[in-house]
């Protein structure tokens, strides 16, 4: 389908939400954790994603996957890591293998514990790519005060190299930077900041 200035062809991202981890200093898994009005975090972070601009949304499971899959709301796809134990990297590697099935042009990644984490943001990042050749070679990630955060949007084109990149605990940061990641200042909106504690 060609484009033209009152049809343009827009680009399709898929959400990818890595929410795989134990939670050892919380004290459970992040994906099990519910809001204070009982929504599930695992949901807030697709209705970020989804109504920020994803088409469609994968969660990458892994700690006691079949409880988290539970909470894993309608309209989302699940996945689940089989080495999630040896850190980020297997679920960064899983949800962007997941990412490879769909039809979407770039991937905005976020993480489980940001239950703050506003769909204006994941609009303003997205609304940086908006074409699809742009949105496969774009490497963009939200900043809050100067300190890196979510989500991050990455390019079909970086996806083989990015999970090929990350190791162990060691997720997208390096890749970002060595490759000059714009970023996105996301200030304003607040809720970047990963709940590291429980309550």
């Amino acid at each position: 389908m060609r484009s033209d200035e009152h049809n343009p062809v827009l680009a399709v991202a898929v959400g990818v939400v890595l929410a795989g981890g134990a939670g050892r200093r919380f004290g459970m898994p992040k994906a099990l954790v519910r809001a204070d009005d009982g929504t599930p975090w695992v949901e807030l972070a697709c209705r970020a994603l989804l109504d920020g601009g994803c088409r469609e949304v994968v969660v990458v499971l892994g700690a006691r996957a079949d409880e988290a899959e539970e909470l894993v709301p309608a309209g989302a796809t699940s996945v689940i890591a089989a080495d999630w134990a040896s850190g980020i990297a297997a679920s960064l590697r899983t949800g962007l293998a997941a990412a490879a099935e769909t039809g979407a042009d770039a991937a905005v990644v976020s993480l489980v514990d940001l239950p703050g984490l506003r769909a204006d943001a994941v609009r303003r990042v997205l609304g940086t790519a908006s074409e699809p050749d742009a949105a496969r070679h774009a490497l963009t990630r939200a900043v809050y005060g100067d300190e890196p955060g979510h989500p991050v949007l990455v390019g079909r084109a970086h996806w083989q190299a990015l999970a090929a990149a990350v190791h162990g605990d060691t997720g997208a940061g390096p890749y970002l930077r060595t490759h000059g990641a714009a970023a996105v200042d996301c200030t304003d909106l607040g809720g970047g900041d990963d709940v590291d504690h429980g309550r």
